[in-house]
């Protein structure tokens, strides 16, 4: 169903079909920026969700950007900072005096003012939680004091916590009474003298007891707990694997400072999915509002390890290059095993480094995968063997030729899956993150294999120096 919003006497789609920005939406908010109309741009831009205002800030021309925020001013909303590029976040907030951060990050939940926070330098951090009321500037502090993606900063601390000795209604009169409580919540935490969390009570449940029932007898005993220092992707995979909608994260001490929910671990989900993807691809934390210098930075110290992992093959190669003058086919055919080896390997390799981050592959399972994938390997091996080894004695009128390249494919494909598997085991045990490097070691070790196990059988059956 297509989102709209009204603009004086017309409504105007803000996504199109195929679920982007719709083309003319987009148009008006440019012209409503450029020509300084903030009548039209406030009734434009005003009632977007934020996820759609992030959608449209990407889209927009750095300068367009500028003037939109600037127009609106108070208006902005600032949540939709949570859900743009990293490098679009800081343009906007480089272009914000702090006063304006600081008074809109007031009105934020925690998990989302940190999020907003914890890329600006200290100085800018001092300033800004300088300006917000104790209370508030404590809380994000302790936030900001966990290390980076984990489970502190990750959480809110907007929670509904009481001792189990509460009434039901005593608990519903707290609630409709308090004006701190989180705009969102699903559960409510049972806690001991102590602070620490001893169980949960669902709201489905707290409505449908009686109100002289105590908290205690009502509570679900069994509560998920995380601790605040946790990295996020365990949290994720906690979430996952209890079918999970929120979870209290506890100090060193078991104290309860926090809650996250299910939107959050979404979240985590996706970047930490974007994040295995760009490194698998050598392009680090890339994002596609990077400006040009700033891409080719990011690109070039992996493309230049490649550089080098390439003229380690070519120096193999070059070991038999009296080999290759006597006999011009393996010219022809050598990247053909070096090739099916090397999308072998990445097959494998993908498999691994997506099992490492979910956590299926574990030491009790390691050695049964490291076999299935030798032994897939060596299967594919002998089937491709098979094909080349035909099409090459066709090829060149030369049976023999077909056997050397069909030999040399089995190797590099056992090959390809046993390193393509080792590798980022290796890495992950190292404690290196195995999306970063895997690829380019698995592909030298197939590109290495490939050629000197063609080249090695061609001089030694053929008899050639």
């Amino acid at each position: 169903m297509q989102q709209t919003v009204a603009n004086e006497s017309e409504n105007l789609a803000v996504r199109a079909e195929d679920g982007q920005i719709s083309r003319a939406f987009l148009d008006r908010v440019a012209t409503a920026s450029e020509s300084g109309d903030r009548k039209s741009l406030t009734e434009l831009v005003v009632p977007l969700h934020e996820a759609d205002l992030a959608d449209v800030l990407e889209a927009l021309k750095p300068e367009q950007r500028r003037q939109l925020v600037q127009l609106l001013g108070a208006d902005f909303d600032f949540l939709a900072l949570t859900e743009v590029d990293d490098a679009i976040r800081d343009e906007i907030l480089e272009m914000l005096p702090n006063e304006a951060v600081a008074e809109a990050v007031r009105d934020l939940h925690t998990d989302d003012a940190i999020h907003i926070l914890e890329d600006l330098d200290e100085g800018a951090q001092r300033e800004i939680l300088a300006q917000i009321p104790h209370p508030e500037r404590a809380t994000l502090r302790r936030s900001l004091e966990f290390p980076d993606e984990t489970a502190g900063r990750r959480m809110q601390s907007e929670f509904i916590a009481v001792p189990p000795f509460w009434a039901v209604g005593q608990t519903i009169d707290h609630m409709r009474e308090s004006d701190d409580l989180p705009e969102d919540f699903y559960e409510i935490f049972i806690v001991d003298p102590a602070f620490r969390p001893i169980g949960t009570v669902s709201l489905n449940r707290l409505l449908r007891s009686k109100r002289p029932v105590p908290m205690q007898e009502i509570m679900e005993p069994e509560i998920y707990t995380v601790s605040a220092t946790e990295d996020q992707e365990e949290v994720a995979r906690t979430f996952e694997r209890y079918d999970l909608v929120s979870a209290a994260v506890v100090d060193e001490s078991g104290r309860l400072v926090g809650v996250i929910t299910v939107d959050d671990i979404i979240d985590v989900i996706e970047e930490e999915a974007s994040e295995d993807i760009r490194l698998l691809g050598g392009v680090g934390d890339e994002e596609i509002s990077d400006s040009v210098l700033t891409t080719t930075r990011n690109r070039f110290g992996w493309l230049l390890v490649n550089l080098g992992t390439a003229i380690l093959a070519s120096w193999v190669i070059s070991l038999f290059d009296a080999t290759i003058s006597q006999m011009v086919a393996l010219a022809v055919l050598m990247p053909i095993v070096a090739s099916m080896g090397g999308n072998a390997g990445t097959q494998t390799m993908t498999v691994a480094v997506r099992a490492i981050a979910t956590g299926d592959l574990a030491r009790f399972n390691v050695r049964r995968v490291i076999s299935r994938e030798t032994t897939v390997g060596l299967l594919n091996g002998c089937l491709f063997a098979v094909i080349i080894g035909v099409v090459a004695g066709v090829w060149f009128a030369n049976a023999e030729l077909g056997g050397v390249i069909g030999l040399a494919m089995v190797v590099n494909m056992v090959a390809a899956g046993l390193f393509g598997i080792l590798v980022p085991i290796s890495l992950h045990r190292l404690k290196l993150d195995p999306a970063l490097a895997s690829g380019t070691f698995v592909t030298t070790v197939t590109d290495v294999v490939g050629f000197f196990a063609f080249l090695g059988l061609a001089a030694w059956w053929f008899g050639l120096a």
